[in-house]
């Protein structure tokens, strides 16, 4: 489970994952620790070890920009793991208590997107609200269902997504930026303590403590309906929510993925009507 020092087990996390070589230190010998050791951080930083070892055990969190900026560069943090460096620096807020009631017109406005699967989702990846289309995708795609743990623990997903070891490791990622420093969530630490008994891929990427904004990605599927599918998803903060993201798939236009979409949309509208021809005609 996660602990509470959230500043600590991020740096620790990332000086394990960085080569003494990648930053100048000849390694000699046999080393107990991978990555770079303690003291090794602290020099290249221009900081005393002592104060080094204070932040990483959690007893000195307010350190500065400039100490923070100086081990950014020496963990070789791009800038969104800089900016979720100094976000955990920062006073920690309360974990809000909001409600999830979707808005209206987002319900409408994937409602009214019959050729674009489109679904919205929490900062946890529960699923929220889903169009037909979507739904057609994948049997996980549907209101209540946990994304990041069914892509994780269902066989099915595995099948579907060609790209399942990225997604895997940009969906922790992204779960890990969202939720940034708030470690006494409820939610997170049920979903974490929950993935982490179930899942030995979830236990190793949360263990990276690897950083990723939400951005567009070109999802590569292999559909048991229609083959082959790649579909360009844009993600969309939602105004005035809790950060719930509105998901929205799309093919090339002309392409082959867009003919394979809309064969998909037209075997919905098929089965939706169905039940409808099937129906014996009114007695007289």
């Amino acid at each position: 489970m996660e602990s509470t020092n959230a500043l600590g087990d991020y740096l620790r996390a990332r000086r394990e994952q960085v080569k003494p070589e990648e930053v100048g230190i000849r390694s000699i010998g046999l080393r107990r620790v991978p990555g770079l050791r303690r003291e090794e951080v602290a020099m290249l930083a221009g900081i005393s070890s002592d104060y080094y070892l204070r932040l990483e055990q959690g007893r000195d969190r307010n350190p500065s920009v400039q100490v923070l900026d100086a081990l950014a560069e020496v963990l070789r943090l791009d800038a969104d793991a800089t900016a979720y460096l100094r976000g955990l620096a920062q006073e920690r807020p309360a974990p809000r208590r909001t409600g999830e009631k979707v808005p209206e017109s987002i319900l409408e406005l994937i409602d009214g997107l019959p050729n674009n699967p489109a679904y919205v989702q929490n900062k946890y990846t529960d699923c929220l609200a889903v169009n037909p289309l979507c739904a057609a995708l994948s049997p996980n795609y549907q209101v209540g269902v946990n994304l990041l743990s069914a892509v994780l623990l269902d066989p099915r997903e595995r099948e579907l997504r060609r790209d399942w070891d990225d997604l895997t490791e940009e969906g922790v990622a992204i779960l890990r930026t969202e939720l940034g420093p708030n470690v006494d969530d409820p939610r997170l630490k049920e979903l974490v303590g929950d993935l982490s008994v179930r899942s030995e891929r979830f236990r190793q990427l949360w263990a990276r403590h690897d950083v990723r904004p939400r951005k567009s990605r070109l999802s590569q599927l292999t559909h048991p309906a229609v083959g082959e599918l790649a579909l360009r998803s844009d993600k969309l903060t939602i105004g005035g929510t809790d950060s719930m993201t509105l998901v929205i798939f799309h093919a090339v236009p002309g392409s082959r993925d867009a003919e394979s979409l809309a064969l998909l949309g037209s075997l919905i509208a098929s089965n939706d009507e169905q039940p409808q021809q099937n129906q014996p005609s009114p007695k007289d």
